[in-house]
């Protein structure tokens, strides 16, 4: 039984733009807490890993968050934004389940998952979107127990803690449609990688200009708000086509390069 569970999306580890956003977050606040508790444990777990300049952001985050965040905003150098198209998903949650006792037996538990495979920073900033996204009352609440856990960390008494290295089994190496398995990208420098995902290339395609050009083109009009696609989101996928196309024109450039390098090197004596 899921009693509490936050869904935090963000850029992948390797990819170079920072962008934050939520999907099926359920945070309850009345009864046993289980929202508030489960935000304060993920604050806790990822708080040491802050350098100090984004530490030092933390406070204002926080009062900005008694208001309700607007979206999309920039918040420790990441985008907050709603649209959640090609994002990594890490997920925390409190869940009703049964551990093995020292002698075998099954006994119940409340099970606290921590989610660890992405980085620190969206992670902290998940948990703030997700409470200052409740209502007024519900939001005092969560954000207390946020700014609780962050003044002094500690995984909140009374829960089996699970922490899942590379991510929630069920969700481990999400992907989203079209893209191919991380195994295929092997060599394939991180910045080229995350570029060619944006567009819809695979990592056996090869790279040419005109190629790239016609895929920006059919996928912006897919995204444009005057070719029917909606206005949420729009303007930071568009911006997100605009940087992957740019990146890759620049990768073909160097190909070309390459290749006439190479036909005007002089051939190896024979013989």
């Amino acid at each position: 039984m899921v009693l509490a569970e936050l869904n935090i999306r963000h850029t992948r580890n390797y990819m170079p733009t920072r962008r934050v956003a939520l999907s099926d977050t359920f945070i309850p606040t009345s009864g046993p807490a289980y929202g508030p508790a489960l935000l304060a444990a993920v604050v806790s777990e990822f708080a040491a890993e802050l350098d100090d300049e984004r530490r030092d952001l933390v406070p204002r985050l926080l009062r900005d968050a008694r208001q309700g965040l607007r979206t999309p905003r920039i918040a420790l150098r990441y985008r907050i934004q709603t649209d959640t198209h090609g994002l990594d998903r890490s997920r925390h949650r409190i869940i009703g389940s049964t551990v093995n006792s020292l002698d075998g037996i099954g006994v119940p538990a409340i099970v606290l998952e921590l989610d660890l495979h992405g980085r620190a920073v969206p992670q902290i900033l998940g948990a703030v979107l997700a409470a200052s996204s409740l209502p007024e009352s519900a939001r005092d609440i969560a954000l207390n127990a946020i700014e609780s856990a962050w003044l002094t960390p500690q995984i909140p008494a009374g829960f089996v803690v699970r922490r899942l290295i590379e991510g929630a089994p069920d969700l481990r190496e999400f992907i989203a449609p079209g893209i191919a398995p991380p195994k295929a990208w092997a060599g394939v420098p991180a910045d080229r990688r995350w570029a060619m995902e944006v567009l819809g290339l695979t990592p056996n395609e090869p790279l040419v200009r005109r190629e790239v050009q016609l895929r920006f083109r059919r996928l912006v009009r897919v995204a444009h708000p005057d070719h029917g696609a909606g206005s949420s989101g729009a303007a930071e996928r568009l911006a997100e086509l605009s940087d992957a196309r740019r990146v890759l024109l620049t990768v073909c450039d160097l190909l070309d390069l390459d290749d006439l390098e190479s036909e005007s090197a002089p051939s190896a004596p024979t013989g």
